[in-house]
């Protein structure tokens, strides 16, 4: 071997080792940058009836028109943020209801919503919020943005009772720098009650599936608290730490509850549920 063909060889090796090491969704230079990367991750599964995914979806929407929303995305450096929606069920069961887009405006923001709310929402079966994470995670390769921060924004009912470990997913995605909030809804005493319900959902989501900078989650218990719940999460998501409203909102209840470290919930405790189960297959 030539010592010519042999600095080139290595060369191509050196080349190729550095692709395969480089992350998958590392920026690109001709991503529009944002202040935030959004995906807001909802649960559809069928615990949840037709007319909680309705407010559901409702909520979403007045929340991403609020005022106080779209004063948090101004005040950001850049003055926008990227955001998609997506619902998710069990274990292959991931919608994009509305793929990136650009929120700057309210205009961006009824745009966003009439898309989101133009069919309605499809429910399945089984809770994989495991699958979710991933998918939502591999959203972010492709999306055509560089944020400042990136966020995957998870709600639902119930715990991960379907497909891989959910704190195995958290812990993936956490360690490509994604933060995970979750909105945890506890709101079975105005709905389905399944066997697959879990009272302490809040700290299962504490425990187990949220986590990141500045990783939290504020429990939902009842539906009608759900709209503010949204309005409340997307300002301390989206507004700067010295923002005046995030300060207001920090003091508000429902209490925030950051990550902590260590699991003190068993977070394989919806996958037990389901191993156990009797004829009865709600979810």
């Amino acid at each position: 071997m030539s010592q010519r063909f042999a600095r080139l060889t290595t060369l191509v090796a050196g080349v190729l080792a550095t692709a395969l090491l480089a992350p998958k969704d590392a920026a690109r230079a001709d991503d529009e940058i944002v202040d935030v990367e959004l995906i807001l991750a909802v649960d559809v599964s069928l615990s949840m009836s037709p007319e909680e995914l309705v407010i559901q979806r409702d909520g979403y929407a007045a929340a991403l028109t609020d005022k106080a929303v779209l004063g948090a995305i101004a005040a950001g450096a850049h003055g926008k943020i990227a955001v998609t929606y997506v619902e998710w069920a069990g274990q292959y069961v991931q919608h994009v209801v509305v793929p990136w887009s650009v929120i700057s405006s309210p205009a961006d923001a009824e745009t966003f919503v009439k898309q989101m709310t133009a069919t309605p929402p499809r429910s399945a079966r089984r809770t994989s919020i495991a699958a979710a994470l991933d998918f939502a995670g591999k959203l972010f390769e492709d999306s055509g943005f560089r944020g400042m921060k990136r966020v995957i924004d998870v709600s639902g009912d119930g715990p991960n009772n379907q497909g891989d470990h959910v704190e195995k997913a958290r812990d993936r995605i956490v360690g490509r720098g994604v933060t995970i909030n979750g909105l945890p809804l506890m709101t079975n005493g105005n709905g389905m009650i399944t066997p697959y319900d879990i009272a302490n959902l809040d700290d299962y989501y504490t425990d187990c599936v949220i986590g990141g900078p500045g990783a939290f989650m504020i429990p939902v218990n009842s539906w009608s608290q759900f709209p503010e719940a949204i309005r409340r999460k997307l300002v301390l998501e989206l507004a700067a730490a010295d923002h005046p409203l995030r300060t207001a909102m920090e003091a508000d209840r429902p209490p925030v509850v950051l990550a902590r470290n260590g699991p003190k919930s068993d977070c394989q405790i919806g996958e037990k549920m389901w191993n156990n189960r009797g004829w009865m297959d709600f979810q």
